[in-house]
């Protein structure tokens, strides 16, 4: 009993299990504008599965090794490629990228969408 209350205790003193997806999830919504997102859906539906496993591309956004490294280095370093991350974390990676170098990222499927 003592130690199921001791392992409860540190998981609401650590976050919980949860903690990472709830964070992800405040950290999405501080940081990907309502008005991307729907141009990066359409992207997607030209990309790949969010669980896409296929290298040399990960993900739903099919990002290689140096678009993981350059816009999501944490992620990348502690849970893996793209295709082990949530749909919000690989979007957000995503709109990071986007930042820098707009959608020319994703050239082929961003002309299909009309954002090019």
């Amino acid at each position: 009993m003592a130690k199921a209350a001791a392992i409860t205790c540190a998981l609401l003193v650590l976050g919980g299990p949860g903690a990472t997806t709830a964070s992800a999830r405040g950290e999405f919504k501080r940081e990907v504008p309502r008005w991307w997102v729907p141009g990066a859906m359409c992207v997607h539906r030209y990309e790949g599965s969010w669980t896409d496993p296929a290298a040399p591309y990960y993900g739903g956004m099919q990002m290689d090794w140096s678009f993981m490294r350059n816009y999501g280095p944490w992620t990348l370093r502690h849970l893996g490629t793209a295709d082990h991350w949530s749909w919000r974390t690989q979007l957000l990676v995503a709109y990071r990228g986007w930042r820098v170098q707009g959608w020319g990222a994703w050239p082929n499927s961003s002309r299909l969408c009309g954002l090019r």
